[in-house]
This record gives structure tokens, sequence and C-alpha cells, in this order.
């Protein structure tokens, strides 16, 4: 399966959802790099790691450092200085993999991958704002774009927004008002699609190569919410890549959603409108599906890499 381009933001969870993509039979015909988890420089040391430690071989390249409007966010405040928490092991130190310009290689894909042409979005929405405000006749080929991002109800980063949405909402505004059809893989959704310590283990005990790193960054992430009380961590990026490869575990729905971009309490809050006739459906999210397919899909996935 080709045609697909992946935009993320590189932390534990966008590395779980780019194995569940491949896992699932996909060919990612690139892969470009946004800030958001960890400022560029480090969202790039982080995919050479991984790079190294997976054996990617798709060609990567760098984008979007900071937003298309105000300052740079990160999530480090949650997920410390390298984006990736862990329980002591780290990626391999490996030369730069991310290459070029991003917004030129989505250019140059979309010029020429045959349809459909699909990308998968894990972080803020700056590379595809860019490439969609400078190139409109290159946005229109776009035939799926699937985004973990925003919230139906409450946010995580703030009390309206979710990271992603709040890091860059004049670049999600954008994409959701010039790209036909988008769907959000929003926060409630996520949310449901959960994993306790108790899910470490086995990727722990697979044997394989890697088991013991993706266990100790699994574990990492999983600490996020046993940190803050919670007993289990929402498989947020992973849970969008089986939304995107397995559409038939989901139910999509059409609403019309806008970005709000303005108010202290309120920039980057995804306003999602359902009612028929109050407003032009430009978008579809994720309302429901069968969450234990999904999670089993993908701590099935971290499993069979950690035994290979």
């Amino acid at each position: 399966m080709s045609g697909i381009w992946i935009d993320t933001d590189m932390g534990f969870d966008d590395i779980a959802a780019v194995l569940v993509t491949l896992h699932q039979g996909a060919d990612v015909d690139g892969i470009s790099l946004v800030f958001g988890n960890a400022p560029l420089a480090q969202v790039a040391r982080n995919a050479a790691g991984a790079a190294r430690a997976f054996a990617w071989r798709m060609p990567m390249h760098l984008g979007a450092a900071g937003p298309v409007l105000g300052r740079t966010e990160t999530a480090q405040a949650i997920l410390g200085e390298t984006g990736i928490p862990t329980r002591g092991a780290t990626l391999p130190d490996a030369p730069a993999v991310a290459t070029g310009n991003a917004f030129l290689a989505l250019c140059r894909w979309l010029e020429t991958a045959p349809a459909p042409r699909r990308i998968l979005a894990l972080g803020p929405l700056t590379n595809i704002a860019t490439l969609v405000l400078a190139r409109p006749d290159l946005a229109a080929r776009i035939d799926d774009l699937v985004w973990m991002g925003g919230g139906l109800g409450m946010g995580n980063h703030t009390a309206s927004a979710e990271f992603n949405a709040l890091a860059d909402p004049e670049a999600a505004a954008i994409v959701f008002a010039r790209v036909k059809g988008a769907v959000m893989v929003d926060l409630d959704f996520c949310r449901r699609i959960l994993a306790g310590p108790e899910t470490v283990a086995p990727i722990a005990r697979a044997g394989g190569r890697n088991a013991a790193l993706l266990a100790d960054l699994f574990g990492g992430f999983v600490d996020i919410a046993l940190s803050r009380g919670r007993p289990a961590m929402a498989l947020y990026d992973p849970a969008a890549a089986a939304v995107f490869m397995r559409p038939d575990l989901v139910t999509l729905r059409e609403a019309r959603i806008d970005v709000e971009c303005a108010g202290t309490l309120t920039r980057g809050r995804t306003v999602v409108e359902t009612r028929p006739g109050r407003a032009p459906f430009n978008a579809r999210f994720a309302e429901g599906g069968d969450m234990a397919a999904i999670r089993a899909l993908i701590l099935d996935t971290l499993s069979a890499e950690a035994a290979k």
C-alpha cells in the first residue's frame, strides 16, 4: 500500500503510530518533521534515533520550526527535554536522516504520487497549512488527511485546547478551511483507547533486539498518566494511525469543524458543529468504533516489533 505520507513531531506515540502504519502493510513514501513535542532540532534527533532503532528507510524532511503566527509552543513541560519520557533508556544516537525541505518534498510527492494520496498528521498542522496556502493546486490532490488533534470537549493543554491545535491554531484553521473531508481523531476518541502499566511487561518479554527499548519508552509514556493519578494513558497517535489504516474499525461523523484563533482562554479550541443546516459540513471526526480491536491492533504492533 503506497501513496502514504506521515507528518510528525516524533515523540514515542508518533513512533508507535509509524509502526502501526508499517505493520498494517503501508509503504510510507516520506515523513515530514514539525516542531511540537520538542523543538524541531530535537524532533530531528528523535527521528534519526528511531530510524536507526527500527531500520526505517523512508526519506525524512525538515519542516516548520514554529507556527504560522505567535510564539513556538512545545510539550516539553510534560514530555521532558527530548519530547520522549523514558524509564532510563534512550533512542540510539544516529547521524541526521532528515534532509532537504519538507515543503518541497511534499510538493514533489503530490505532483508525482499516484492516487490515492493520503496524509497522516500527528502534530501541529504547520507543514500542511504551508502547502495549502502556497500551492492550493497541489492541496487539491490530497485525497485523505487524518489528523490526531483537537477535542470535542475539554482540552489537555488548556481547558479549551488540545496541544496540537493550540501549538498552531491558525494552521489547523487553514487546513480545515481548505482540505476537503479532513478527518479529526480527537482527544475524546483517543481517551477511550488506554494502556496501563500491565501492558508494558509483555513487550519487555517479547525477546527481540528492541524489546527492552520499546518497553522502556512505552513505560515512560504510560508513566505520564500514572504520575498524574490516572490508571492508564491514552494511545493518541497510534489511535489515529489505526483510524488511518483501518477505517473499517471506525465510525466517522460529518461535521463543521472550525478552530478558534483568538482569546486567552479559547485559543486553539476546535468547535464542532454536527447539527444539519447550521453550517456547511467541511470535515469528519472519529465518533466511535471497535475500541477493543483498535487497542489490540496497537498493542499487537508493539509486541510484534519487540519480537523482531
